[in-house]
């Protein structure tokens, strides 16, 4: 048997070669979080990272995985945090302001980015377009108020790109000044749709209705009107940032409401072969069977078309432009001729967006 030193020397140099693999991999890791700061991808990518434990865990013996296992994890740990360090001067453009969904949104998205108010969303993807920020986080649809469409239209005939979608569910709190109880209070404020998914609760108390323009505007008055008989209605976000505390969770009747936002980028689309999701929006010719034929196109290469949407261009009068998400990749040869034959039946087709979806 070799003894200990003999041992140890083994030991250090495979240590001294794992430093090498380790710079190495964090030289490849800057790469990625320039790639990701550029085209307004998330740094956290769960699916990728189970996908990646679970596949180099089973490479090795039985009794080892579980302790490789947790090496793999504290390895992207550290992956991350130093992507997170790489992006912290990234900028992100919203419309709203600081505690409104589309800020949370935002920094749920990219939380060590710079977020960027803007009084509407013309304004914040522009920021994109003129180089002010590195991507724009908007909403596209509401599972109940439905699509907003003048995002729709800004991805239609703007030159951004979709480089991820995301959801956010909806959940409101009752907000207040802190040491206030709810015998306090007797009037509530929020913005009109909040309070209409919070009626029945509210209706319940029978306080006091005040409509604002915006849910976190309302959470600024109350925090600071210090006042104990006024309450808000708003996010648990909003309450950590202008220091209310939160008397009442989840208070909106519908519990899966949930908003969708798109991140906007200038990088072009680039269809990677990982990618399972598109974003693509075209305009049929006016002939009968148009639509049809482009749909049958789509269907006809095995893409699952989970949404399509119309809306008017404005280009004519009775001219619409559809909006549309498919499961499958289209760099595949099977894409490739889905989209040549797509453009023989509509005036426009654009691929908006190409990526990994969960």
């Amino acid at each position: 048997m070799e003894s200990l030193n003999e041992i140890r020397v083994v030991i250090d140099k495979i240590d001294n070669d794992m430093a090498k693999l380790f710079k190495e991999r964090m030289d490849a890791v800057k790469m990625v979080a320039e790639y990701k700061k550029e085209h307004g991808i998330p740094i956290e990518d769960k699916e990728r990272e189970n996908a990646m434990i679970l596949k180099n865990t089973e490479k090795q013996p039985f009794d080892i995985q579980p302790y490789y296992k947790e090496f793999l994890k504290s390895m992207l740990s550290e992956s991350k945090s130093y992507q997170s360090l790489l992006c912290s001067n990234m900028t992100v453009s919203y419309s709203g302001v600081e505690g409104a969904f589309a800020y949370i949104a935002a920094k749920r998205i990219f939380p060590t980015a710079k977020t960027i108010s803007c009084p509407d969303f013309e304004t914040a993807y522009n920021m994109v377009v003129t180089g002010k920020s590195n991507c724009a986080v908007l909403p596209i649809e509401n599972s109940f108020a439905g699509d907003v469409e003048q995002v729709m239209d800004l991805a239609y005939f703007g030159e951004l790109s979709v480089s991820g979608i995301f959801d956010l569910p909806l959940s409101h709190c009752l907000l207040a000044n802190p040491g206030t109880k709810i015998e306090d209070i007797k009037a509530v404020q929020s913005h009109p749709q909040a309070l209409s998914q919070c009626m029945p609760y509210l209706k319940k108390h029978g306080w006091n209705l005040i409509q604002a323009s915006n849910t976190a505007i309302a959470a600024k008055d109350v925090a600071q009107s210090r006042r104990r008989d006024l309450a808000v209605v708003a996010s648990k976000e909003t309450a950590e940032l202008y220091g209310l505390q939160v008397l009442e969770s989840e208070i909106n009747e519908q519990k899966t409401n949930t908003t969708r936002f798109a991140v906007f980028t200038r990088e072009p689309v680039s269809v990677d072969p990982s990618d399972n999701h598109f974003v693509l929006m075209f305009k049929v010719k006016n002939e009968p069977g148009s639509l049809g034929n482009a749909i049958y196109i789509i269907s006809k290469y095995n893409y699952n078309l989970m949404s399509l949407k119309s809306h008017p261009s404005g280009e004519d009068n009775w001219a619409y432009y559809f909006y549309s998400e498919g499961e499958g990749n289209l760099a595949t040869e099977s894409g490739k001729k889905m989209l040549e034959e797509l453009k023989a039946v509509c005036n426009n087709v654009r691929i908006v967006g190409s990526f990994g979806k969960e």
